[in-house]
């Protein structure tokens, strides 16, 4: 980090920062502090709602999954445009004819004010959990830059966002949002343009994508039924619609982002500008992951990413064995390069191997990678020997690792921009979320007496607050799960399936009664976490994304079962 990128970085936050105070200023109405006044047109509320799910976790984790597993998550977004076209078709009018504030409201319409404070307390664990990993990702970032602590980094960004959430609220995070994306295209175009320049000049783009293929890190399409893949076209599209209806459609963090339209026609014009951006938007930071992975065979890496490994290894007795290992690494880089060049110049020519048999060059090339995963996991035991407090899961460590050691002055900054841009937007809306759920469902619905509209905003305030500080607390206890990306899925997997069935016993199975849905809501969510625990285990073998199909399937399942028995026990103590 030169001088010129830190004035990069921190202008651009304080540009962030400054003008969404300054134009929210003055917000005294829960209708412009909760749903921004009704001001946005489609496009701001497209691009609110894209930079919503786009948090620091998307910049950090994605391409560093691509790096490891290549382009097959992208089949994780599948559903989305489905989503998008089913939440515009039943969602929206509903929420706009009700004219409510929080989703959570229709429940009580439907049901009854237990199943609105299941689906809304369900909401408010899942999304509070959430928002703390997505303060933990970018103070990943500066504590690899700084070589700061990482619970210091997590009060500060924590604080950052708080200030200008509480500000202006939902208007605040809106007209804030626009200006992070643009920010964030601009930082991905540049390193990914960046990154190709840095090939060698008899690599050019295509070639790179046959190396990355060769290397079996372009197979973006799966269509097989095993559940040990968690990512193939059919859990994208059936898990992944279900997981991309509940949370476009009954998170208040995204729920609120489009609630916040001019009219219902805006509304639904910003989820589908969403919807048909997003997947090419993700596959192109998967490409950005990729194409780091092709510029690291003619380039040396560390052994493990996270610069906090290497160190904690300096000094102890593990350190000549990390060495050996890094040796090792280095040895195997020239044959990396040598067969990645034959990929491109003489892919028909087989390859003879030490031990004599003959293979093609891509099975040789998938061969020393093979080589250097079992040599990469061979140094994170010596570094958990070494230290059992350091993460030695490096996959979101990737991508900062390439931006801090290859880009010019200038751009570091701006990548770093990015990252934290996506960061507060993303985190500035779920704090938004939590504290509007918690005011609406919770607070004004169980007080006994009239308040003005002063006190309501007050009390968003200070809901903000509290939920912005207890993000903080989860964000410092935080660790690496697989990684980042996958962690925030997991932990929505878990809680949207029940909350989405509830939804779609309210919107469409007018038979099932409010007894019958909050029971197998009930019964769901313990079923879904018990389930998640035998996969954890491998006990059985189900993917995440499956959870939300099952959770919502089972909701509606009981229920219908559950609404039977009792009106069966109904005409029986009539008779």
């Amino acid at each position: 980090m030169q001088d010129i990128d830190w004035i990069v970085l921190v202008a651009t936050l304080a540009f962030i920062v400054i003008y969404g105070v300054y134009k929210t200023r003055g917000r005294k109405n829960v209708q412009d502090y909760i749903r921004g006044g009704n001001e946005s047109k489609w496009w701001t509320v497209g691009l609110s709602v894209m930079a919503t799910q786009a948090s620091a976790i998307t910049f950090l984790s994605t391409p560093g999954q691509a790096f490891n597993d290549g382009m097959g998550f992208v089949q994780f977004y599948f559903g989305l445009p489905i989503a998008m076209v089913i939440i515009c078709l039943f969602f929206i009018p509903i929420y706009h004819r009700l004219n409510v504030y929080t989703a959570y409201e229709y429940l009580e319409n439907r049901f009854d004010q237990r199943t609105r404070s299941l689906a809304s307390g369900l909401f408010l664990l899942s999304r509070g959990l959430a928002a703390g990993i997505t303060i933990f990702a970018p103070s990943i970032i500066l504590s690899a830059v700084l070589g700061w602590d990482l619970n210091t980094l997590n009060i500060i960004i924590g604080s950052l966002v708080v200030i200008y959430t509480i500000s202006g609220g939902t208007k605040a995070v809106t007209v804030t949002q626009k200006q992070q994306m643009a920010v964030i295209f601009l930082g991905m175009f540049v390193a990914f343009f960046l990154i190709i320049s840095y090939l060698p000049q008899d690599i050019n783009f295509a070639n790179a994508l046959e190396i990355a293929g060769a290397s079996d890190k372009m197979n973006i399409l799966d269509f097989s039924f095993d559940f040990d893949n968690r990512y193939t076209v059919w859990s994208g599209i059936l898990g992944g619609t279900f997981l991309m209806l509940s949370y476009f459609g009954t998170d208040q963090s995204q729920v609120q982002r489009y609630l916040s339209g001019k009219s219902m026609r805006e509304m639904q014009l910003g989820l589908i500008f969403n919807g048909i951006l997003k997947v090419p938007m993700q596959f192109f930071i998967l490409l950005v992951g990729v194409m780091v992975f092709v510029f690291y065979q003619f380039n040396p890496t560390p052994l493990n990413f996270n610069p906090a490994a290497t160190q904690a290894i300096q000094g102890t007795p593990f350190e000549k064995e990390y060495n050996l290992l890094q040796n090792e690494l280095n040895e195997l880089r020239s044959d990396k390069s040598e067969l990645s060049h034959k990929v491109v110049s003489a892919p028909d020519v087989n390859i003879i191997q030490p031990d004599g048999s003959e293979v093609s060059v891509s099975e040789a090339l998938q061969d020393i990678n093979k080589k250097e995963n079992a040599i990469r996991e061979k140094a994170r035991i010596v570094i958990s020997q070494a230290d059992k407090n350091v993460e030695t899961n490096d996959k979101d460590y990737v991508f900062i690792h390439f931006i801090l050691n290859n880009l010019p002055r200038g751009l570091i900054g701006l990548l770093l921009a990015v990252i934290l841009s996506a960061a507060m937007s993303s985190t500035a809306s779920e704090l938004n979320a939590l504290a509007a759920t918690t005011t609406v469902d919770f607070y004004r619905r169980n007080l006994d007496e009239e308040k003005d509209e002063a006190h309501f905003v007050g009390a968003t305030k200070w809901f903000t607050l509290s939920w912005g500080i207890l993000a903080i607390l989860i964000a410092c206890t935080a660790n690496l799960f697989d990684n980042l990306i996958q962690l925030v899925n997991i932990i929505g997997s878990i809680f949207y399936g029940t909350i989405l069935g509830i939804f779609m016993s309210a919107f469409f199975i007018k038979k099932i009664k409010a007894k019958a849905v909050f029971i197998s809501a009930l019964i769901t969510q313990a079923a879904v976490i018990l389930l998640f625990c035998l996969d954890y285990y491998e006990v059985i073998r189900l993917p995440y994304l499956w959870l939300n199909f099952v959770g919502c399937g089972l909701v509606i399942l009981l229920g219908l079962i559950l609404q039977g028995s009792m009106g069966t026990e109904e005409k029986q103590l009539t008779n």
